[in-house]
Formats: C-alpha cells, structure tokens, sequence
C-alpha cells in the first residue's frame, strides 16, 4: 500500500470519532412513539430541529462513517489486522450507504405525514405512516442495516484491540458501544443510546489518538493474534 495512501488514511480515521459525536448529537431527544401518540409525533417531526438533526446529524453524518471506515479499515489492514480491517470496511461503508435511505425517509416523508396528521387528516397520515415509514421494505432494510452497523462496530473494535501496543479497552469500548447503540438502544429509545454514543465517541477517540502518536512498525498486530501479522 502506498505512503500517501496510509498517510491520507490516518487523517481521515478522524472521521471515525466524529461520525460517533454525530449520532450522540442525533439522539439527544426521542420522539414520542407515532402507534400511540401520532399527534404528539406529528408535532415533533414537523419541527426545524427534527429536519436539521436528520439532515446535518443523520444524512450528513453517515458521510462522516463512510469516510471513517475506509480510513480505519485501511489503516488497520496496513498494520497487520488484514482480515478484520477489510471486513470492517466493507460493513462499515455498506451499512452507512443503506442506513441513508432510512433517514431520508425519516427526514423528508416522516414531516410531510406529520403535516397531514396536523392538517385533520388522521386516518390518512396513520396509513401512510405505516405504509411508507414502517412497511415491510422499510423494515427489512433497517433490519441490515443495523446487522451491518453493529458487525463493523464489533470488528473495528476487536481488531483495533489485537493491536500490538494499542489501548485495549479502547477497542473493546467501540466493540461493545455498536451493540448497545444500535440493538438494546434502538428497541428502548431512551437515553441508553445516549450513553453508548457517549462510550463510542470516547473509544474512538481514544483510538485516534493512539494511532496517530504511535509510529507504523510497532503497531503491527499482536502476535498472539490467531490472524497472522503482514509481512514486507
């Protein structure tokens, strides 16, 4: 690999704590749950606030993981976790392209069904919102999107982790963050997303910062490592 592109790697792994901080920003307010409380929901997603967070948070956020996992992913293949690095970069990429999708909807539809429920149209807004933001399709696209997003946070992390002279908790502190964001954080939609976004942009940074201050030879991956360090 060349020096320019590892060089231009380890710039962009700043990407990766940013993309963290950005889904932190997106989760600090819930909205109320629209099968319950479709009035309620209505007024939150109609708000300027609910537009720029998925817009800035979400939508643009989800550049900042793309950029990230190419850069993470390189690096790490670079420095000798091949196999993890390259799995974490296909994951990380795919699930950031796909989970677009999903906040467009929530950024564009989700307002526009919000308006109608507003306007008197209740029974309308109810069937579109669960034909357009909760049907099958859509569904089954979160479903691999959270898959994806979970597997390449639990793979950047354990091969961060398998590092030679690298922070291990950092890595098992992303690793374990992915999970709690997007599987026990999604199903409860409270403040648990908060605190693992919180866990995961801590992580990351902590990785960055012990990438970039440590030099490429001693970085190499922990021989004990069942996946066999690169060699020259």
């Amino acid at each position: 690999m060349g020096a320019d592109t590892l060089r231009y790697a380890r710039i962009g792994i700043w990407a990766v704590p940013v993309y963290a901080a950005t889904l932190f920003a997106g989760t600090i307010t819930h909205q109320p749950p629209p099968q319950t409380e479709l009035g309620d929901w209505s007024r939150y997603v109609t708000t300027n606030e609910f537009l720029f967070s998925h817009i800035v948070f979400s939508i643009l956020g989800a550049v900042f993981g793309a950029i990230g996992a190419v850069s993470l992913g390189i690096v790490l293949i670079e420095l000798g976790s091949v196999k993890l690095g390259l799995a974490g970069l296909v994951t990380g990429v795919a699930a950031n392209v796909i989970g677009s999708s999903i906040f467009g909807i929530a950024a564009f539809a989700q307002p526009a069904i919000g308006r109608l429920y507003l306007a008197g149209n209740h029974d309308l807004a109810q069937s579109l919102y669960y034909d357009a933001a909760q049907g099958t399709p859509m569904v089954l696209v979160a479903i691999v999107f959270l898959v994806l997003v979970v597997t390449s946070f639990i793979v950047f992390g354990v091969g961060f982790a398998r590092l030679a002279l690298m922070p291990r908790w950092a890595g098992i502190g992303y690793a374990a963050s992915g999970p709690l964001f997007a599987v026990i954080g999604f199903a409860l939609d409270n403040w648990i997303q908060s605190v693992a976004a919180t866990l995961m942009t801590a992580s990351a940074m902590w990785m960055v910062i012990a990438l970039r201050r440590s030099s490429g030879p001693s970085l190499r991956a922990d021989q004990s490592s069942p996946l066999p360090a690169r060699t020259s």
